[in-house]
């Protein structure tokens, strides 16, 4: 009975409140469409003039009728730093696609992502297909959404963004 009553106490004391919910995610300044964020209150403040360079790699594609959760993972960076007042200018974006994912930026009826490689373009996010990605499954530019790029390969487009300052996202 005791030990019943300890690990409930220490499980009340365990709980903390919630910093948010679904229902806490709105839509963000840059890119309303997409990538919905929370506001987190407690979070430690940015400065005004922080710059942000960082690179997005993807091959997971996006379930049939779904846009893929990394390029809106992307929308979600830009909507949720330029909401705490990060100048858009000084948030630089790019999203390396390689394996399945390439079938997302395949122009088309149908592409859900179209619209979202759209709206990140329209805010200078970088989208660079694999070309070794591109030669396996027969990928033309010209198949591609517009505004799209083309690499050598995923490799490639990594070294170069990382010597140009990009960090890689590490999700």
């Amino acid at each position: 009975m005791i030990r019943s009553s300890v690990f409930a106490a220490a499980a009340l004391l365990l709980a903390g409140p919630a910093l948010a919910g679904p229902d806490d995610f709105k839509s963000g300044p840059a890119i309303p469409a997409f990538g919905n964020v929370a506001n987190v209150p407690d979070a430690e403040r940015l400065s005004k003039d922080a710059v942000f360079k960082i690179a997005f790699d993807t091959s997971v594609p996006a379930e049939s009728g779904k846009v893929n959760r990394t390029l809106e993972s992307a929308a979600r960076f830009l909507n949720m730093h330029e909401a705490v007042g990060i100048p858009a200018s000084n948030i630089k974006l790019a999203v390396v696609v390689h394996g399945g994912a390439s079938a997302d930026l395949v122009a088309g009826e149908g592409n859900a992502n179209a619209p979202l490689i759209a709206a990140l373009l329209k805010h200078r996010v970088r989208i660079i297909l694999c070309g070794q990605t591109a030669a396996y499954r027969d990928i033309k530019k010209a198949d591609l959404v517009p505004g799209v790029e083309m690499a050598l390969s995923a490799m490639t487009a990594h070294a170069q963004l990382q010597q140009t300052g990009y960090t890689l996202n590490p999700f």
